[in-house]
């Protein structure tokens, strides 16, 4: 740069052609400056963790996904597009093909092969514990490399859903990764991926910041430097904003929208999104402590495993007001797994009504005409709104008998104690977690929280409540068996229906992703609500 602003000040002997020709360098030079350097700043709620792509963890995804690719993308509805690889085709119903694009290379300039794809799958499948992509790889039952750029993927039954749960499964370089070390990925020697931005600096609790990749398949980003900075409280967030700190922030609260919105600077950018809150419901113990008789006495037995009292506790919670007026416009409300426009929506099966009316009755012929007490737990901290939601439905179920202690915890004390662990069953008796599919599709949801339990399948791997019904399992394996996309549909309707009149689980409200953006700028939302500078654009 130094040496074109000198060059601009030629000196004042040259020609008049010649310093016409030089000023419109000049000009042209000065016009592609900004263009070349340009920032983005996002304000982002959840602190990233890592760089390592194959510990599955949401925040650190959302970061991720700008610098590793899997062979498969997804679009905002989180339907498969074309990623690493540029095809994919079905040989026979348990082999895969999977091509890689053409002239595919990894940040560092090296090609990206077969092998490479190879290892990223065989990798992801081995790391256990909590944070794993087990769910999404547990029909691959073998995976090796045709040719340089021919994967297949062998699979233990029919998986027509292979392409969508590998959407989550980021190709990183073997050679880079081999043997890595959590410091290896965080310090960047190992975070070498094909993504259009390449990994520069991670400061926990602070910031990642990436820059744009040297060359990428996709058109070039408008972006030289992407800094995603963490700012955990919703007030600051909000004020960086307003006060031109950082240009875009996730996860609005809906409380402080209104500010964003009257402001000449910022605008509010929101859409449909797949995280939906649930309630989940003790269905395997006899007895439980969280749920006390009108006296305050144990119960001689778990009230919630009655179908009757499952019903009454769906009909007490009246959904379009938690969503209209709880959470301020930034919710929909919910009676499936699926949103509308997301794979496996059902459009037949409608939200529960709010009938508090019928839940006594329910109450009353369950044998609980007075009703009994419940403690409910929530979390405090994980999406803007969450304890309070889980006051008003609290309040809810107090109105129809249901008296109810609302519990809020952190996050991190609220999973501890809600997923169990160390062969430990889940603590609660009725609580509210939002949850969903990384793939977006609604049998990958309902196979994670309400398949029964079976570890080498992947299947019920949050089945917090520990639901199980012959009948939901018998139907989601004909779901993961049907290739004809109609036919997988009915299928899903099916075993979505048998969820949701048994009251299996109840779905309350989708969250809406909800973005803070500066005048200026354009945003594309997403369904997995994630922030991604690849849909920032300057407005036309």
């Amino acid at each position: 740069m130094r040496s074109r602003r000198s060059a601009c000040r030629s000196p004042s002997n040259a020609r008049s052609n010649a310093m016409k020709r030089l000023a419109t360098a000049c000009l042209l030079a000065a016009l592609a400056v900004p263009a070349a350097a340009q920032q983005l700043t996002i304000g982002f709620k959840a602190a990233v963790d890592g760089s390592d792509p194959h510990l599955n963890y949401t925040p650190n995804r959302n970061v991720q996904l700008h610098v590793y690719e899997p062979l498969v993308l997804q679009d905002e509805f989180l339907k498969p597009i074309p990623g690493a690889a540029s095809f994919w085709r079905l040989v026979d119903p348990t082999t895969w093909e999977f091509t890689l694009r053409e002239g595919l290379t990894f940040h560092d300039g090296t090609p990206v092969t077969a092998d490479d794809v190879v290892f990223s799958i065989r990798r992801a499948r081995a790391i256990t514990g909590l944070r794993t992509f087990v769910v999404q790889t547990r029909s691959v039952a073998a995976v090796e490399a045709k040719d340089a750029r021919t994967v297949v993927i062998r699979t233990n039954g029919p998986a027509p859903l292979l392409p969508n749960q590998l959407a989550v499964i980021a190709i990183v370089s073997a050679r880079a990764t081999e043997g890595a070390t959590e410091a290896d990925f965080n310090g960047g020697r190992a975070a070498i991926g094909t993504g259009p931005y390449r990994w520069v600096r991670f400061t926990p609790g602070q910031e990642v910041v990436l820059e744009r990749a040297a060359s990428h398949w996709r058109p070039q980003e408008p972006w030289q430097r992407v800094s995603f900075r963490f700012i955990p409280n919703d007030s600051s967030r909000v004020a960086a904003l307003l006060a031109g700190d950082v240009d875009v922030i996730d996860n609005v609260p809906p409380s402080l929208a209104t500010r964003l919105r009257e402001s000449e600077r910022t605008q509010v950018v929101s859409g449909p999104g797949m995280f939906t809150l649930y309630m989940y419901l003790d269905h395997f113990r006899d007895q439980v402590v969280f749920a006390t008789g009108a006296d305050g006495q144990p119960l001689p037995r778990n009230p919630i495993r009655d179908a009757r009292i499952r019903q009454a506790m769906n009909l007490a919670i009246n959904r379009v007001a938690l969503a209209e007026r709880g959470m301020e416009g930034f919710a929909d409300p919910m009676g499936q797994f699926a949103a509308p426009g997301f794979i496996g929506h059902v459009p037949s099966i409608g939200v529960a009504p709010h009938d508090p009316a019928r839940a006594r009755t329910l109450l009353a012929e369950a044998g609980y005409p007075n009703g009994f007490n419940l403690t409910i737990q929530c979390t405090n901290d994980r999406f803007a709104g969450d304890a309070r939601v889980c006051q008003a439905i609290g309040q809810m179920l107090s109105s129809v008998g249901i008296r109810t202690t609302v519990e809020a915890l952190p996050s991190a004390v609220f999973f501890r104690r809600a997923n169990g662990g160390q062969g430990l069953d889940p603590e609660f008796t009725a609580f509210l977690a939002i949850f969903a599919s990384s793939t977006g599709v609604a049998s990958e949801s309902m196979a994670t929280i309400l398949r029964t339990r079976n570890a080498a399948r992947g299947h019920g791997s949050l089945n917090r409540g520990r639901y199980s019904n012959a009948e939901f399992d018998a139907a989601l394996d004909r779901v993961d068996a049907a290739f004809d996309e109609a036919e997988r549909d009915r299928l899903n309707a099916i075993a979505t229906r048998i969820a949701i009149e048994d009251n299996a689980i109840l779905p309350i409200i989708s969250l809406r992703a909800g973005y803070g953006v500066r005048r200026g700028l354009t945003l594309q939302p997403r369904g997995d609500g994630y922030t991604f500078a690849t849909a920032i654009r300057p407005a036309q």
